[in-house]
């Protein structure tokens, strides 16, 4: 038996998540349909965490075991050749047997993309929020560093979430814009890509952070109000949850012994 790491980037669009679903439309549907097709071996694998419907990955970890002998730098091309176009398998690697793709993750980075040009770009549609409206960029910045550090993210997670504790740890936040396809003299925007890692995240949180800051954004909040956001520990008090399309798993880390 061998325990093998892999790392998938999906375009999430058409798609129900990455955990599989009894309709059988998901990302670990797919991969475990291609795993089968190839072995023979009906297996379950283990990932780093989940997305929601329409959200995508840049690599995203999972593990699996396998009794196959396929030498290592053959599964990537055998697996992308019985797979959808819009899900690529781009690494593959033998890792120790106590190796877990979920608990073994230290810190996770999500990307959250908004265009905020006039128009939207029909190339990119289904990775970025259009957003034409004006926005106050520093006042945003402002806000997410309110989420710095250890907090209860009660607020800034879904009704629905079944988690013990809301306590998670956000190490690094920021915003970088892109105006490589802004309109010359015109209030164009740009592309703004949100960078926020940590140590997990809940359902919805991210999308629900931007959605909030959104609204700083536009004037509807005060960028100092996210403190009292985090303080109430009521998703009543946050603002609305952002398009999922917008959302990509930009990066997964692991302490060096787990690589």
């Amino acid at each position: 038996m061998r325990n093998l790491l892999m790392r998938v980037h999906y375009d999430g669009t058409h798609y129900d998540g990455f955990q599989t679903q009894p309709q059988g439309n998901t990302i670990q549907d797919r991969l475990e349909q291609a795993i089968y097709l190839l072995t023979g071996e009906t297996i379950k694998i283990t990932a780093s965490g989940r997305t929601d419907a329409g959200v995508h990955a840049y690599g995203q970890p999972f593990n699996f075991m396998t009794s196959s002998k396929i030498p290592l730098e053959r599964w990537c091309l055998a697996l992308n050749a019985r797979l959808p176009e819009d899900i690529v398998v781009t690494e593959a690697k033998e890792v120790p047997f106590s190796f877990h793709s979920r608990r073994g993750a230290k810190r996770k980075t999500y990307r959250y993309t908004i265009n905020g040009n006039r128009f939207p770009d029909p190339f990119q549609r289904r990775w970025q929020h259009h957003h034409p409206v004006k926005l106050d960029l520093e006042a945003m910045e402002q806000g997410l560093k309110f989420l710095l550090g250890t907090h209860d993210f009660t607020s800034f997670a879904s009704r629905h979430s079944t988690k013990a504790s809301h306590v998670r740890t956000i190490y690094d936040v920021h915003m970088e814009v892109d105006r490589m396809f802004s309109r010359p003299n015109s209030a164009d925007l740009g592309i703004i890509h949100t960078y926020i890692t940590g140590s997990g995240f809940l359902q919805h949180m991210v999308r629900i952070i931007m959605g909030t800051m959104i609204w700083v954004g536009e004037g509807k909040y005060a960028p100092e109000h996210v403190a009292a956001i985090l303080a109430a520990c009521d998703r009543g008090a946050a603002g609305p949850t952002a398009v999922a399309k917008g959302l990509a798993l930009w990066s997964v880390e692991y302490e060096d012994e787990d690589r």
